[in-house]
């Protein structure tokens, strides 16, 4: 009797732990195609870290990096001033990793994935390449790599960013005077990017004062030096507009 039961033991055992890599190969295969079909969807982010040396103290550079629906790597839009030595713009779109800058981690301001993010992945490209200052480069007040991205962020309203008060130039609207806020909504009043005061949903209301910004919004109280105290209210769908359409309004 013991040889029986022993060898149904075992064969019971056996076939339990079948079962078990069974059930285990087809949860993970099961994660993988999840996992899979989340890395194919279209994603756009906003980020942005605080810049090298001292005047990092003050304020941080911005980029915006895209993936299309399918692509394996990030495409990023950038502005970086100290191209002007050897190239006649500014603006650089290029493969890299998506969340670091020059070594430092950066902080997530916006994100929109899946349906709708494709066509505003081609605005982003059509705006980036119409870029006013592209030519031009000034750390304060502006134009400087946050002018680059809220013009992107006015040009597509739907990426719903705000930028804290540490990106400094992101107020810099040249001699255009009243416009939208950076995020593309509400509004904003200023002079060079110097003073001004804007509101909108998004953003809440902002003070600027030469270039410092304070301001209360839905993600938190804004300070010069602080950036925000509280944290960014992220929404990753794609509003659908049917009045708005494709055509983002670029600002001056």
């Amino acid at each position: 009797m013991t040889r029986p039961l022993t060898r149904f033991v075992g064969r019971s055992s056996l076939i339990g732990l079948l079962a078990l890599a069974g059930a285990s190969v087809t949860g993970e295969n099961a994660e993988r195609a999840s996992d899979s079909a989340v890395a194919n969807e279209p994603v756009v982010r906003v980020y942005g870290a605080r810049t090298r040396g001292a005047k990092g103290l003050f304020g941080i550079h911005t980029w915006i990096a895209v993936k299309p629906e399918g692509a394996l790597e990030y495409t990023v839009y950038e502005v970086i001033g100290w191209r002007l030595r050897w190239s006649e713009s500014v603006v650089v779109v290029r493969n890299r990793a998506p969340d670091y800058w020059f070594g430092s981690q950066g902080e997530l301001y916006a994100e929109k994935r899946g349906a709708g993010v494709d066509d505003l992945i081609r605005r982003i490209d059509k705006a980036a390449r119409e870029y006013p200052y592209a030519n031009a480069y000034t750390l304060w007040p502006g134009p400087n790599s946050n002018t680059f991205t809220a013009w992107i962020a006015r040009a597509v309203p739907e990426l719903e960013v705000d930028l804290p008060a540490t990106a400094i130039g992101k107020d810099y609207m040249g001699d255009t005077m009243i416009s939208t806020a950076p995020s593309g909504s509400g509004f904003q009043l200023q002079l060079r990017g110097l003073l001004g005061v804007a509101a909108s949903g998004v953003e809440g209301v902002e003070l600027n004062i030469l270039g410092l910004n304070f301001g209360v919004g839905p993600s938190g109280l804004k300070l010069p030096l602080v950036g925000l105290i509280g944290s960014p209210r992220i929404d990753t769908a794609v509003a659908v507009d049917a009045a708005a359409g494709a055509s983002g309004a670029l600002a001056p």
